[in-house]
């Protein structure tokens, strides 16, 4: 990776981070607020979903403004939305101020997020360096998922949670510092925008909708491992610090991953790591509820992590190298839409089953379900490197 993509890489690094740490930060701090105010578990359920409800419905409309303006004006759009909807609960903290605040963070941090991955994957040349630089943007993330919540709570803590909000209101601004003096890239010719047709054309390509199918089973595997850990570990009589480490060892190992991919980039197929990963998922997911001691649940979640955070640079190669170069932004709208419509829908929809018939078959279930698809990662095709000259489907 030359000099001058690593600088660029690291300031965009850098911006991502900002913004999505202002939205996890509020993730942790606004349930919290409501909770000592006095609401019950399903309003602070409701809250939380509102986190992810907005990106489903402007992921689309989010892709497709990328494409025609590139990165500086949706993430200029996307700081201003973020900071006035984080300062409204400065100074007015009541629940239905910190339901504003949940959808504009949400809407926010998706529509930057958009932008900045389609930005990215066109500043890379080949397949290995979509591999590299998607590999190193999958850091960030866990960087402002820990930093969010840490932020936060300190704050909370030590003045209160106005304070809090306040910081989290400043922290947008910081992403377009690093964000302000990027060079755009060469704007999508109006005919080829013009001639794109729905964003649901996409879907006409088999391979395309071969790996949103994918990108969806693989998602909800994360959903299941976060939504229904800690329901397994009270059922095994674990204390809620054990099951914080538990969640925190998963998370820590896909970090591990992600910042080990770039160095093996040139030797990694995409079909391959996916394929694997799917079917290593499905036998830890078999094997899970089958243990009991906290030392085992930490190892799966450990392999688990291992696997699962390996998918995504991965996916984000795939699309880039088999969407039309004029239409990035609106596969990564379409991949968005798909993933937060699950975190909406999904963990409401493990905890009906799991009341039905029990956590340990919604892990077996699901592990079946990404076993059988797991075929289908092996048949991914990325012939097509990222250029203007792809201009299909």
């Amino acid at each position: 990776m030359n000099p001058r993509l690593r600088s660029d890489l690291a300031r965009l690094i850098a911006a991502q981070i900002f913004l999505h740490a202002c939205m996890t930060g509020f993730r942790m701090a606004a349930p919290l607020m409501a909770l000592r105010q006095g609401y019950s578990p399903l309003a602070v359920g409701m809250l939380l979903a509102l986190f992810a409800l907005a990106p489903v419905f402007m992921a689309l409309p989010a892709g497709r403004y990328a494409d025609r303006r590139g990165l500086k004006k949706p993430v200029a759009m996307a700081v201003v939305i973020a900071s006035v909807g984080a300062a409204v609960s400065v100074a007015f903290p009541v629940f239905s101020v910190l339901c504003v605040t949940a959808l504009t963070c949400g809407a926010a941090t998706g529509l930057a997020m958009i932008a900045l991955q389609r930005h990215v994957g066109r500043l890379a040349n080949n397949a290995t360096e979509l591999k590299q630089v998607f590999s190193w943007m999958a850091i960030g993330p866990s960087i402002s998922n820990f930093l969010g919540p840490f932020a936060a709570g300190v704050m909370i803590d030590s003045f209160g949670f106005r304070a809090a909000f306040l910081l989290l209101a400043m922290l947008p601004s910081l992403a377009w510092f690093w964000v302000r003096h990027t060079v755009e890239h060469e704007p999508v010719a109006p005919e080829l925008r013009q001639s794109s047709g729905s964003s649901w054309n996409l879907l006409k390509d088999a391979g395309f909708r071969k790996l949103m199918l994918i990108n969806w089973m693989l998602s909800s595997c994360w959903d299941v491992h976060t939504f229904l850990v800690p329901v397994l570990g009270h059922e095994r009589g674990l204390s809620a610090t054990v099951i914080g480490s538990i969640l925190g060892a998963f998370a820590l190992a896909a970090t591990a991953i992600r910042v080990l991919m770039p160095w093996l980039a040139a030797h990694l197929r995409e079909s391959v790591v996916i394929g694997s990963a799917m079917g290593a998922t499905a036998l830890l997911f078999a094997v899970y509820p089958l243990v009991h001691a906290a030392w085992a649940m930490a190892a799966l979640s450990i392999l688990l992590g291992l696997a699962l955070g390996s998918v995504q640079p991965m996916i984000m190669s795939t699309l880039h190298q088999m969407t039309p170069h004029h239409r990035h932004g609106e596969a990564l709208g379409l991949r968005a839409m798909a993933i937060n419509g699950s975190s909406v829908v999904m963990p409401l929809l493990f905890g009906s089953v799991g009341a039905l018939v029990g956590v340990g078959a919604v892990f077996w279930i699901v592990g079946a379900v990404v076993g059988t698809g797991s075929p289908l990662a092996w048949s991914l095709r990325t012939d097509h490197l990222p250029g203007p000259e792809r201009t299909g489907p």
